[in-house]
Parts: C-alpha cells; sequence; structure tokens
C-alpha cells in the first residue's frame, strides 16, 4: 500500500517485484488524478503484468479515469454503489448568504447556535485553511488545521486530537480531508464552495456516516447562488435557504445548552460529599433562584456582552461584496502598527504548527489571543507579533520557561512588529485554556 511517489521511488531502487502480481487496487482514483499523479499512474501500470485483475474505485468519473480504465483494464465492468454523486439521505443541505466580509463572523455565529458541534470546516487553500484556523484559536474555540504543508507526525497529532473530541473544528483543504474517516460528526461547513462541484460530495459525505443525520452548510455571498443550483442538480436534492441566527438566538441556545448541561451532569457523591458543608455554608445567604441565576450567569454573561449589539449578518445582494481573502468580518485585518516582532526559539522542528505556537505563547505568557498578529512559524525557531502593551509582561512571565528541558528564549527582532497565539493547552507547562472571545467553547 503506497502512494504513487513512494511506490515510484521504491520501482526505481528495483527494491518490489510486479511480476508476479494478481490484483492492482487504485484507490480514490479520482483525487490523485487531481493532485496530478497520472503519469506517475501510467508508470506504475506499465510495470505491472497484463493478466492482472485491476480494481479501481473512485467517487466521480471524470474523463480522466475513464481514459486510465480503457488503456489498463480489459472488458472492464462498472459497478455504481447509489446514483452517481448523489447526496446521502441523511444529511441535510442549507446555504446562507452574506457579504464576503462576514464570513468569518457568520462562520463563529453558526458555531455559537449549535453548542455541541463536531464539524470539519471546508477552505480553499492552505493559506485560508491556516488562517482561518488561527482566528478561531485566538477567538477561544477548540479548532485546528489539516493541509498539505503538516508532516505525517503533525497530521496524525492533529487527528487524534480531533477523533477523541479534544477539539470540535477541524479546518481542511480538499486533499488533506480525502479519507477521513471520523463518527459521529454532526455538521460539515463550507467556507468555500469547491471548485470542482463533484467535490462537495466528498466533503459533505464527512456527515451522516453509519446511519447517523448530519448537517452540510455552504456560506456564499449572492454571486454563487449558481453554484449552489448547479450542486443541487448533481447531487439531486434541495438546499434549504437559512437565515443567521440573531445575537438573541444565540444567547438563548447557549443559555439553555448550559442548563442542559447541568441537568444531565454526573455527580460523583462519594467526592464530593466532604465539601457539601462549605458549599452550602457559602450559598447560606442566597436563596435557590439566586444561586441558579448566577450559575447560569457564569457561562451566559459572556455570550449576552459578546451579542450585545450584534448586526444582522444575513445578505440579499452583493453590494460592498469584497474578496474573501483576508477579511475575517468582525475581527477586521490589521496590520502591524502598533506591535512588536519577537524572536523564539522554536519551531517546526519542534513539531509546532502555527495554531501550537500560538497556545504555547499564550498559555505561559498569560496573554490573550487577541494581544497576538502575526506568526511565522521556521525550521528552528519562529517569529511572532504581540501588542506593544503586552511586551513587557510577556518577557517576564516567559522567566524560567522550558520545553522539553531547554530553555525558551524570547528576543525582539530589529524590525519591529509582528504576531502570536491563543492557548489550547499543553506546552511547556501552560495551563490550558477553556472559553473564550466571540462565544468560544470549552473542550468538550
Amino acid at each position: 500500500v503506497a502512494t504513487p511517489g513512494r511506490m515510484l521511488d521504491i520501482i526505481g531502487r528495483k527494491a518490489i517485484d510486479f511480476s508476479n502480481v494478481k490484483y492492482v487496487v487504485l484507490d480514490e482514483a479520482d483525487e490523485m488524478l487531481n493532485m496530478g499523479f497520472q503519469e506517475d499512474i501510467n508508470d506504475i501500470l506499465s510495470t505491472t503484468p497484463d493478466d492482472k485483475k485491476t480494481w479501481l474505485f473512485s467517487a466521480t468519473m471524470p474523463p480522466e479515469v475513464r481514459r486510465i480504465a480503457k488503456n489498463y483494464m480489459d472488458s472492464p465492468v462498472e459497478l455504481t454503489m447509489g446514483t452517481k454523486n448523489t447526496g446521502n439521505v441523511n444529511i441535510e443541505h442549507e446555504y446562507y448568504i452574506v457579504r464576503a466580509r462576514d464570513k468569518y463572523a457568520a462562520l463563529k455565529r453558526i458555531v455559537d447556535f449549535n453548542p455541541e458541534i463536531f464539524a470539519v470546516v471546508f477552505c480553499k487553500t492552505k493559506l485560508d485553511t491556516q488562517d482561518v484556523a488561527e482566528h478561531l484559536i485566538k477567538d477561544g474555540y477548540n479548532a485546528d488545521a489539516l493541509h498539505g504543508d503538516l508532516s505525517q507526525q503533525q497530521r496524525d497529532k492533529v487527528m487524534q486530537r480531533f477523533r477523541d473530541r479534544h477539539m470540535q473544528l477541524l479546518i481542511a483543504t480538499d486533499v488533506a480531508a480525502r479519507g477521513i474517516d471520523v463518527n459521529n460528526v454532526t455538521h460539515v461547513i463550507n467556507y468555500s464552495l469547491p471548485d470542482e462541484i463533484e467535490s462537495y460530495t466528498h466533503r459533505s459525505g464527512r456527515t451522516g456516516r453509519a446511519g447517523k443525520t448530519g448537517i452540510s452548510i455552504c456560506i456564499v455571498n449572492s454571486k454563487e447562488i449558481g453554484k449552489i443550483r448547479q450542486i443541487e442538480r448533481i447531487i439531486g436534492k434541495q438546499f434549504t435557504k437559512a437565515d443567521l441566527p440573531t445575537g438573541f438566538d444565540v444567547c438563548e441556545k447557549q443559555l439553555f445548552a448550559l442548563v442542559h448541561k447541568v441537568h444531565n451532569v454526573e455527580v460523583n457523591e462519594a467526592q464530593i460529599e466532604q465539601y457539601m458543608p462549605r458549599i452550602m455554608d457559602e450559598f447560606a445567604e442566597l436563596s435557590k433562584d439566586e444561586v441558579i441565576k448566577r450559575f447560569a450567569s457564569l457561562e451566559f454573561n459572556r455570550f449576552l456582552e459578546y451579542y450585545k449589539n450584534a448586526p444582522d449578518l444575513n445578505s440579499t445582494d452583493d453590494r460592498g461584496e469584497r474578496g474573501e481573502r483576508g477579511e475575517r468580518g468582525e475581527r477586521g485585518s490589521r496590520n502591524s502598527e502598533g506591535y512588536t516582532r519577537l524572536f523564539i526559539n522554536l519551531g517546526s522542528v519542534d513539531d509546532f504548527t502555527r495554531g501550537d505556537l500560538l497556545s504555547f505563547v499564550c498559555n505561559n505568557g498569560k496573554i490573550s489571543g487577541k494581544s497576538i498578529g502575526k506568526i511565522d512559524l521556521k525550521g528552528v525557531y519562529s517569529f511572532f507579533e504581540v501588542e506593544n502593551a503586552t511586551v513587557e509582561s510577556l518577557f517576564n512571565n516567559f522567566k524560567g520557561v522550558e520545553f522539553n528541558n531547554r530553555g525558551v528564549r524570547i528576543e525582539k527582532t530589529a524590525d519591529g512588529d509582528g504576531g502570536g497565539g491563543r492557548s489550547r493547552g499543553g506546552f511547556g507547562g501552560g495551563e490550558r485554556r477553556s472559553g473564550g472571545y466571540g462565544g468560544g467553547r470549552r473542550e468538550g
């Protein structure tokens, strides 16, 4: 079992003999062709016996796949499971129309309105994937990115966290998400529509598995409605046009999600019994109603504050449309003015992603993700920007911090301004943060 490039390398070193091969299996054939492996596949198949049996699996059947079947298969029989390109009947399809500049704010609102969300969010490019993931992490959400620039070890680490539900939002590109098989994914969110309409079937298929139901959501601007109609024709299902919830709707949903969580929590009677007398003393002056109100307000106040003057993000026209990249709605884009660029002696060789570095800096520096600007991850070192007002406290908090028994060094660079991050917990003794800004959520 190998990728085309790896298999060619083995063949080139004469480390394998295909003369007695009886079966050849090409899995995800359409995606391998999309990734530019057609010549590699042709070269590999040319080294195999003519009398072999070839099995070719493909979610779509473009001309290139049919050409391989014609050239390397003898009187092939085509078997179709279900109907070509049709959507899973267990998946609901929705779309929201927003202005391009409000797309990130719309994503957050959808997530906040679904407290138990466990989702894959699809972006068009590796850059967009990393950008969206970093903004979500800074805003308090349990998220990470999955794209082609990650090493296999980094990819495995991200996927294990997702499978264990230690994160709720996996931000991915189409290629990186191929083959993801994770149970109980509640939502697929198309932050950007795919270039190939057929790829929508691949994306939406990450949810609604094993008889479960799921929801596939598209965040679009008015110019993309035509593409929604094309997808409807291909999958044979109609989309529901939905309105983004208001700030009031989000707060109400979060409040009752908290109430249900409290109602269903499992109480460890043996362990908590010893603390009950002190707890009752603390609450002695409060009535039952006051205790309930204050307890609910611990989480609820954060959402009330954030959504106090929340704007209506729904759009029916394309006025004011701007490019997608770099525009993050409520956060807005920011330049380096007011930021200081810092050096840190940690990088990708330490198995850090930009999200990891973001967490490490925020945990140990005891600063908010909103204080961080750009992050430039290198090999054995990295650069990040932090607000000028927090530089001194950051330096003080990093005194004595170690990573893998190695002292961590932070220095100002000669050229000024830069970036950092928000805590996801775990590195160098930094404590785990939960909750966050913009309605972020706790580990679940």
